[in-house]
């Protein structure tokens, strides 16, 4: 079987070379870059509502890209968790830390270099295991459809069951830690809101003192 799988994925590279690619692999190209130009915004962008909207292109672009693998199974998956759910928890998070509408300095924290470093080395090691891991597998994008829900099933919930689940604690740590802050925020808002009277009331005789005195009728009597 793995064989013939082999067989025909080097059928289909020799049909389909770099020189002469598919439409398939055209629009694959194309939706590639609008995810990578979508997620280069969300990195740099100072507003964090703008970088939360355009998270969920660059995760919309991810869910064609799995489409065009002729992956449904996982595209649906990534619409569903990740658009539906990830980019709705941190639009809650945006909320509840009443984060800013508009722009915000505190969104860039200087390290630009540092992290453009640490995000190119990432890709390139990204890259380099992932063309060593798959060199000689070849997808046929116009054959049936390769990731069906129980091969899928079968891999994500038996060796991949435990960084599912991480990742599902993870998220609920997000949620817990946005409520925490929020109730910090409301916390110091009411610590403040509190001291601005006493500190009124206690300016009010520093104001008064330096006041001119009212003079009795005896002292204008005398000044007659």
């Amino acid at each position: 079987m793995s064989l013939a799988a082999a067989q025909h994925g080097s059928l289909a590279a020799a049909q389909h070379g770099f020189l002469s690619p598919t439409g398939v692999e055209i629009a694959f190209l194309l939706v590639g870059l609008v995810t990578l130009g979508a997620a280069l915004v969300t990195v740099t962008t100072r507003q964090l509502v703008h970088a939360a909207l355009w998270l969920v292109v660059a995760l919309g672009g991810l869910a064609v890209e799995y489409l065009l693998l002729t992956a449904e199974f996982i595209a649906w998956v990534q619409v569903l968790i990740y658009v539906g759910s990830v980019v709705v928890l941190l639009l809650f998070g945006l909320m509840l830390t009443k984060a800013p509408i508009g722009r915000s300095p505190d969104a860039d924290s200087g390290n630009r270099w540092a992290a453009l470093t640490v995000a190119v080395a990432a890709a390139v090691a990204l890259v380099w295991v992932v063309v060593d891991a798959f060199r000689t597998t070849w997808i046929d994008l116009d054959g049936p459809a390769a990731g069906t829900t129980r091969v899928t099933g079968e891999s994500l919930f038996q060796n991949w069951v435990l960084p599912f689940e991480a990742l599902s604690v993870l998220l609920l740590a997000a949620l817990v830690g946005a409520i925490v802050l929020s109730r910090k925020a409301k916390a110091d808002a009411a610590v403040t809101g509190a001291a601005a009277p006493t500190d009124t009331a206690a300016n009010s005789p520093a104001r008064s003192s330096g006041a001119k005195p009212a003079s009795s009728p005896g002292d204008k009597e005398g000044a007659r």
